[in-house]
């Protein structure tokens, strides 16, 4: 692919690097992936160059613009040097994709970097999105609605339980409708007027295919879109944070388009949470967003960090197939508990009998049977926070948790497991906490559920020898006797912590708790 090395198999790790050349932004992502297929992110790079300035209404791009993309590409060589990636692919999109001098721009970039550009169709950009998106959070359920609004082109996919329904690339992107329509500052009504007009031409029918399918959310996968969920943020007072996952209402994108609307340059660069180098780009930006929200139904916006060049950086991992949603969930799971637990035998054990007593209680504890992956995940995880501290290290687990990247979950998904993991020690705070308040009723249940199971497993593995084989549940009037198998092993370290740590699950269960050997 490049001169960094031609590499035809996979070693246990190998270093790859990503280059998205879009219309407003130059980015690359380098990671590390496994055998397994792992990925860990080492090291991102941003350089806005604004190829796609003037170019979608001349058909060129500027000389300015060229000088900037490849003296920031020159530096992406120099950094992916340093950090002795393997393999890189570059890929570039709509500015470059429609410029009538692109062979020129391309082959100046080869000889002045020796970066070879692919130039990839909107079709093909829409599947890098979707595909990245999908790793990054599963997309199960739904239908989503998954949108990328670039400088050039807007990427429109719905997917259901993790598959496309339909993918579209429109050239409606936030520099190419600023300087064709909203070309006031601030734009006036009249200007308004014509750029819905247009976009109701443009995909009008598209996002009421999507309003009948049901859709319940959208997917921002683009920096505009995290702009705008972080200026909600913001508006609701909360601290910024981590943007991937985080989410805004349909109504709150509403009012702040009409902000962004409403004001100048000079205003808009004063409004919280905005990113000052994408003040120009906006009110087009947020006309766009509220308008597929508005004409799809969807009744928020959620923010996903995943893009094109993590979808670019998968297809060159080979580690996309069908199956990636589902081995994204294990293998992230186990290589944070890897990173902060090691050979982590405990956490394998307390997996191993948390499973045995889900299977055995679920049905009393209303746990849907789908629910016990996220459980698996819980224990696995339950003790990482120990890498900070002891003291109360079921807190430092539920930190390290939410703050991961745990590829191929939703963000109500990593917050049960968080949650359950912070819930596994007795000491731990009441399960009534503003944040457990905060989940959906059933996500409430499974915290809960999930909470007093791992208690015991984690009990029952107190000396951390596994001595512990099995535990047999059986019911009897009033009682839930739990059979604890150590195969003439010593277990009374196990026994007598887990006498201590059966409260909540008897409390759930509305029954006692007895333990037998």
């Amino acid at each position: 692919m490049d001169d960094f090395g031609q590499l035809g198999s996979y070693f246990p790790s190998m270093r790859l690097a990503a280059i998205d050349v879009g219309s407003n932004s130059l980015h690359m992502i380098i990671a590390d992936v496994t055998r397994e297929g792992h990925l860990e992110v080492v090291d991102r790079v941003k350089e806005m160059v604004r190829l796609g300035r003037r170019s979608f209404t001349t058909g060129r791009l500027t000389e300015e613009s060229m000088d900037l993309a490849i003296r920031a590409l020159g530096n992406f060589k120099r950094l992916a040097r340093v950090r002795r990636v393997d393999k890189i692919r570059a890929v570039a999109t709509s500015a470059v994709r429609e410029a009538r001098n692109r062979t020129q721009f391309i082959r100046r970039i080869r000889r002045e970097t020796g970066i070879p550009i692919e130039v990839v169709s909107g079709i093909e950009e829409a599947r890098l999105i979707f595909q990245a998106a999908r790793h990054a959070l599963g997309l199960e359920g739904g239908p989503h609605l998954l949108i990328d609004v670039g400088g050039g082109s807007v990427e429109l996919v719905l997917v259901r339980d993790g598959r496309p329904l339909w993918m579209r690339s429109v050239k409606l992107g936030a520099a190419r409708v600023a300087e064709r329509f909203l070309t006031d500052d601030p734009p006036t009504r009249e200007q308004l007027k014509k750029l819905n007009a247009h976009l109701e031409r443009q995909i009008g029918g598209l996002m009421r295919r999507a309003k009948r399918s049901g859709v319940v959310r959208a997917i921002g996968t683009s920096g505009t879109i995290n702009t705008l969920v972080a200026m909600a943020r913001s508006a609701r007072g909360e601290e910024l944070g981590r943007l991937h996952g985080a989410s805004a209402t349909a109504e709150e994108i509403s009012r702040l388009c009409e902000q962004l609307i409403e004001a100048n340059a000079a205003m808009r660069s004063e409004l919280p949470g905005i990113d000052a180098k994408r003040v120009d780009l906006m009110p087009s930006a947020a006309a766009l967003v509220e308008f597929v929200l508005r004409r799809s139904g969807a009744p928020e916006l959620l923010a996903c960090s995943w893009a094109l060049r993590e979808g670019v950086l998968l297809g060159l991992a080979r580690a996309v197939n069908s199956r990636t949603a589902n081995n994204a969930r294990r293998r992230s799971v186990n290589a944070l508990a890897a990173r902060f637990a090691g050979s982590n035998e405990h956490g394998r054990q307390v997996a191993r009998l948390s499973l045995q007593l889900f299977d055995a209680t679920s049905g009393v504890l209303g746990l849907p049977r789908e629910s016990r992956e996220l459980l698996e995940y819980a224990a696995l995880l339950h003790d990482v926070g120990h890498a900070i501290d002891h003291d109360r290290h079921n807190r430092h687990s539920y930190y390290l948790i939410k703050n991961a990247e745990l590829f191929g979950f939703d963000p109500d998904e990593i917050e049960v497991i968080a949650q359950a993991a912070r819930g596994h020690r007795k000491q731990a705070a009441k399960l009534d906490s503003p944040d457990l308040r905060a989940l959906s009723s059933i996500n409430r249940r499974l915290v809960r559920g999930f909470a007093a199971i791992l208690r015991i497993a984690d009990a029952l593995d107190r000396s951390h020898f596994g001595v512990v084989r099995n535990v047999d549940v059986n019911y009897s009037p009033g009682r839930v006797i739990l059979g604890v198998d150590s195969k003439r092993e010593k277990a009374d370290l196990e026994l007598w912590t887990c006498e201590r740590r059966t409260d909540l699950l008897s409390r759930l269960m509305d029954r006692q708790i007895v333990l037998e050997r």
